[in-house]
C-alpha cells in the first residue's frame, strides 16, 4: 500500500486553497510518477559542504538535491552524519565551506527561523512537542510566522482532516498522547507553517508497526499534495518505498546515490539495510 500511494500518486490535490498568504504558498502539484529532472534549479541543495564538530570533520564534500515534488530519503547508520546533515540545512550547524541554496538562494548566514520563514518546516527526531500544552496549540506554534488569522484557522481544519487521529486528541496536553500520536502532530505543526519542503529526522524512529505504516502513508500523501521531503531514515526499506530519490551516507560521505528503486534493489542496499534478503530492521 505504502509503495503505491509513492509511485502513482493520489488525484493532484493541494493541501492549500486559496486566499493562502504569498510567503508561504505551497509548489504546485507534481504529475504522478517518478518526477522527471529539469533545467530548473534543485529546491534544496547542498554544494561541497565540509562540516566540523570541533576538530573532527563531519562531511566530506557532500553533494545532496531534492527537487520540487521529491521525496528523498537519506539513509546510513548510527554516526553516519544523517542528523548533522538535517542540522546544516536547518541552519543549526555552519558548515565550514561549500554551499546551501534553497529555491535557488543560499540560506547560509540565516537564522533557523529565518530558513523557516522561507519555506522549510522541520519534524525533528523525539518530536519536541511542547508536553504541557494541548494539541491545538501546538499546531497554532507552527503557524507562529504567519499574520492571516483566518488562513491559519482554515488550515487548523485542514490539518484535522489530514490527520483525523490529532483532531480526536485536539484538546489534549501533547505530552500525554502515544508516539505515533505525536508524530502526527509534529508532522501537521510543520505544515501549519504552509511550507515548500518539509525535512523529517527519524520519523519512523521508536514507532509500533501499525504507526510507522501510517506515517509513512501520512508522509507520501503530503507529498502528492504538493509538499517536498526530505527525510533522514535508518529503515532502508520503507523509506526507499515511498521515495524517489536516495542517498546513502558513511562518515559523513555519500557512497551511494540514485533512482530510489534502483537502491532498493541494489545488493550493497540490501546486505548493509535489510539483511541481505530484503526484510527491513527496524530502527533502533
Amino acid at each position: 500500500m505504502i509503495a503505491t500511494v509513492a509511485r502513482t500518486g493520489l488525484p493532484p490535490s493541494p493541501l492549500w486553497g486559496d486566499g493562502r498568504d504569498e510567503d508561504h504558498a505551497a509548489p504546485a502539484v507534481p504529475p504522478a510518477g517518478p518526477v522527471a529532472r529539469t533545467a530548473v534549479h534543485p529546491l534544496l541543495q547542498l554544494r561541497k559542504v565540509n562540516s566540523f564538530y570541533g576538530p573532527v570533520q563531519a562531511h566530506f564534500d557532500l553533494d545532496i538535491e531534492v527537487r520540487k515534488g521529491q521525496i528523498v530519503s537519506l539513509l546510513g547508520g548510527n554516526a553516519s552524519g544523517k542528523s548533522t546533515t538535517m542540522k546544516i540545512v536547518l541552519g543549526l550547524l555552519k558548515p565550514r565551506s561549500g554551499e546551501v541554496l534553497f529555491d535557488g538562494v543560499s540560506t547560509l548566514g540565516l537564522s533557523t527561523p529565518q530558513i523557516i520563514r522561507k519555506g522549510i518546516g522541520s519534524v525533528p527526531e523525539a518530536r519536541r512537542l511542547f508536553p504541557a500544552m494541548t494539541v491545538r496549540e501546538n499546531l497554532l506554534m507552527g503557524a507562529y510566522a504567519r499574520n492571516d488569522r483566518r488562513a491559519v484557522a482554515e488550515d487548523l481544519e485542514r490539518m484535522l482532516e489530514l490527520f483525523p487521529r490529532v483532531a480526536e486528541r485536539i484538546d489534549f496536553q501533547a505530552g500525554t498522547l502515544s508516539g505515533g500520536e505525536q508524530q502526527m502532530v509534529a508532522m501537521a505543526r510543520a505544515l501549519m507553517g504552509r511550507p515548500q519542503l518539509i525535512c523529517m529526522d527519524e520519523p519512523t524512529m521508536g514507532l509500533s508497526p501499525l504507526y510507522v505504516d501510517r506515517v509513512l502513508e501520512l508522509i507520501a500523501r503530503i507529498n502528492a499534495q504538493g509538499v517536498s521531503v526530505f527525510m533522514v531514515e535508518q529503515n532502508a526499506s520503507l523509506a526507499l518505498q515511498i521515495a524517489h530519490h536516495g542517498y546513502v551516507l558513511q562518515t559523513g560521505r555519500i557512497v551511494l546515490s540514485g533512482p530510489a528503486a534502483a537502491l532498493l534493489d541494489d545488493p550493497r542496499i540490501r546486505d548493509a539495510y535489510l539483511g541481505g534478503d530484503g526484510a527491513a530492521r527496524t530502527a533502533s
